[in-house]
């Protein structure tokens, strides 16, 4: 049994384990059961255990149709060797054709076979398999989406048994790949972090992924050589035009390895094929940062040192994780725990993330002086200046909070008539200031090169009419994170920016490729980066209630999954040290979320909580 039993006929089967008793499995066409775990009632909408296994089980003799769709459904859960056993419920030719790594279809709960089509021969069946689309899974990158109908089609032809006598039903047509609900895609994969080195650049920008949890069933590969194996392969076509990896073409673990273990110095030996045995120091030390950074967070306790091997075993160079952790997009600030945020009066404040004190001496300059008065601020990553937007959300204004100086002429006016209309609260990346002017008469992205000087305006593909409410850069400046507002709806997409220099030296940006970030929510209110690849999102689904949850960048559900309640939360505040608390603006004020904690007020009144960056 999986951890979603199927029945057929009409409606959706109950969600439940039910006690392994061989009889009455098989009867009930179950095609798999677990080997280890409790008993417990295992719901697709609300996540599975990774620690249940599922073995499937081959179709009995003189199985009827109905078993062997059920039993084919259930053995695409399994962990087993080349899918071997839900390959002995196809004919042979299917069983040839059947290539269950090429995709990977996720719905929301497992599929329903329904009942065999009507009029069909007495040697064949179809049946329609029936469910809520949610994602695909193609080259190990995930692809959400909002959720649509899925259809497709199991045929069922009767074909001479193995001994020649009689005949059984099997699978003559199935759909390409693995169709799974939820939380059997959830127990059997897990989302891991690649990295590459932005372009141009010597840090490294994360590229999610989904690995399996164990070993898996076609390569035979660990988690580890499978997320090795991943990064050799390349950035995802999404994330390519801005990144790139030292490694050379056509690099791969040497023949025959399919673990990879630390020693009990945490070092990591990774033997390389011919492809990359030649390579200079400075490039297999980049080669290695990718790997260290890459399986950092995988094995327990961490790998804290590489190791790269020729193909012939000789040594070709080691690298420590202290070492790789300069090419990570880590924040410069000295003080990385300061959340910043507009008081009551418009003044710019800032509070330790775990105090409850505001130190009114430690923002300097216009912006703590209360010369001008602000609605929204944004801190650079070196905690050096800051950018505010005036109050009535006219003007633009960049100034040192660590020194007093005059306030300058602002880096850009809105001329929109109506406030909503006016500047966003603005975003820094690694150097450069970001703000959205909304302006119903002249919506614009804009750009300030280092923070100051003349406002370039972006280009954002993709826009067709919606309007950017706000907005988030990414530490590594390759994305963009866009909350868009159309129809009376607002939804959050992820933008890729791409860089160009001309002949004469101008830099210019655009964004391009808007992909849904969080395409099961039906309205979006804030959000902001809480890690490398992972958003902090406030929003509801239709018919729900607003909740405050991780999603990943591409579009999946954070491991960390939902947060405790908080009443009308207006802003949202993280960073990439996803041990710092989360910061948010509710009813309750100014209030943050410490791990393993609940929500704690910190001001009684604040607007616009915000980390470096």
């Amino acid at each position: 049994m999986g951890a979603e039993r199927r029945g057929y006929g009409g409606g959706r089967a109950a969600r439940t384990f039910v006690l392994p008793v061989c009889a009455a499995v098989l009867l009930a066409g179950c095609a798999s059961m677990p080997d280890s775990g409790d008993v417990e009632q295992v719901k697709a909408t609300k996540g599975a255990d990774s620690q249940v296994r599922v073995l499937a089980v081959p179709p009995r003799e003189g199985a009827v149709p109905d078993e062997i769709v059920v039993g084919f459904l259930e053995a695409m859960t399994s962990d087993d060797p080349s899918f071997a056993t839900a390959r002995k419920y196809l004919t042979k030719r299917a069983a040839k054709e059947w290539k269950p790594e090429q995709l990977t279809t996720v719905l929301t709960e497992a599929p329903d076979a329904g009942s065999a089509v009507a009029g069909e021969s007495d040697d064949s069946r179809s049946y329609s398999l029936s469910g809520e689309l949610i994602a695909t899974v193609d080259r190990h990158a995930y692809q959400a989406a909002a959720p649509t109908q899925y259809s497709g089609t199991l045929r069922l032809m009767r074909q001479s048994g193995a001994d020649g006598k009689g005949k059984e039903w099997r699978i003559d047509a199935a759909p390409q790949g693995l169709v799974l609900g939820e939380s059997d895609f959830l127990r059997n994969y897990r989302s891991v972090n690649k990295y590459y080195f932005a372009s141009g650049q010597q840090s490294v920008v994360a590229d999610p992924v989904y690995i399996r949890q164990r070993q898996d069933p076609v390569t035979r590969m660990d988690p580890v050589a499978q997320t090795v194996s991943a990064l050799f392969e390349g950035p995802t076509n999404w994330l390519k035009p801005v990144v790139g990896s030292a490694f050379p073409t056509g690099t791969a673990l040497k023949k025959g390895v399919t673990s990879l273990t630390p020693d009990d110095q945490n070092l990591l030996k990774v033997p390389l094929n011919d492809k990359a045995s030649n390579v200079g120091g400075t490039v297999c030390r980049r080669m290695a940062t990718q790997l260290l950074l890459t399986l950092r967070d995988l094995t327990s306790p961490r790998v804290e040192q590489v190791e790269l091997l020729r193909a012939d075993g000789s040594h070709l160079c080691v690298l420590s994780a202290d070492q790789a952790q300069a090419s990570a997009p880590g924040r410069t600030s000295p003080s990385p725990d300061n959340v910043y945020f507009v008081d009551a009066s418009g003044r710019m404040a800032v509070v330790g993330a775990g105090a409850k004190t505001v130190d009114k001496t430690r923002v300097r300059g216009p912006f703590g002086s209360g010369e001008l008065r602000l609605s929204t601020v944004a801190v650079a990553r070196n905690g050096q200046r800051a950018a505010g937007v005036s109050h009535d959300g006219l003007r633009l204004y960049t100034a040192s909070i660590m020194s007093d100086e005059e306030l300058t002429e602002p880096l850009a006016v809105s001329h929109a008539r109506k406030p909503q209309d006016r500047l966003s609260a603005p975003s820094w990346d690694r150097s450069d200031l970001w703000v959205a002017d909304r302006d119903p008469a002249r919506p614009r992205l804009l750009r300030f090169a280092g923070g100051e000087g003349e406002a370039k305006e972006v280009k954002v593909d993709g826009l067709d009419g919606a309007r950017i409410e706000s907005l988030r850069v990414s530490a590594d400046g390759v994305r963009i994170a866009l909350l868009l507002s159309e129809d009376g709806k607002r939804s959050l997409k992820i933008g890729r920016i791409e860089r160009h220099v001309d002949a004469e030296g101008v830099s210019t940006a655009s964004v391009v490729e808007l992909q849904s970030a969080a395409p099961r929510l039906e309205s979006v209110t804030a959000v902001s980066w809480a890690g490398p690849s992972r958003l902090v999102v406030v929003g509801k689904e239709a018919g729900g209630v607003q909740q405050v949850r991780y999603i990943q960048t591409d579009g999946s559900l954070s491991p960390a999954g939902g947060l405790p309640g908080l009443n009308k939360v207006s802003a949202v505040a993280a960073t990439e040290d996803e041990e710092q608390p989360l910061v948010a603006v509710s009813d309750d004020g100014l209030v943050r979320l410490a791990p393993s904690t609940n929500w704690q007020t910190m001001i009684d009144k604040g607007a616009s909580p915000v980390y470096p960056g």
